[in-house]
């Protein structure tokens, strides 16, 4: 994560509840953080990415050949049509104001949006070098997606 004030949460967090010693936990970017992992998570972030192609390769890179990257995204449809819902609306608004600026704002500025839907982010994973994705399990809110070398 690139927010300092979030890290040092995580890692007394992450000391309070025992685990301290097997997470680990620092201020970096998607594209450059160092170590090899069993398992990289990205939680509602993907989409915000100007760079998410970039940052999908160096996940494939740094991690175990027998490792996990898993990605928990808004939920989405495909197609516009199944998307026009209320939770729908709410994301493509909060989209429109928040997700795709933040995007278009950096490198690449690639702009998916919150309601990317699995096809798109499946464009994204097997762009940065990963031959598996599966949809591990999906609520009316987020889908959390499972990528494998």
């Amino acid at each position: 994560d690139y927010h300092a004030p979030s890290i040092e949460r995580a890692r007394k967090a992450a000391e309070v509840a025992g685990v301290g010693v097997n997470t680990r936990f620092d201020v970096a970017a998607a594209k450059s953080y160092p170590g090899t992992y069993d398992l990289v998570t990205f939680f509602d972030c993907l989409h915000d990415m100007g760079d998410p192609t970039g940052a999908a390769t160096h996940v494939h890179g740094s991690l175990k050949p027998d490792g996990t990257w898993m990605i928990v995204e808004p939920f989405a449809h495909d197609h516009l049509a199944a998307n026009l819902n209320p939770v729908g609306r709410v994301y493509y608004a909060a989209s429109t104001f928040v997700c795709t600026p933040a995007s278009v704002s950096q490198e690449v500025g690639l702009a998916l949006g919150a309601q990317a839907g699995e096809a798109r982010l499946r464009k994204v994973v097997t762009g940065g070098g990963f031959k598996r994705l599966r949809r591990a399990a999906e609520t009316p809110f987020n889908m959390v997606l499972e990528a494998r070398p």
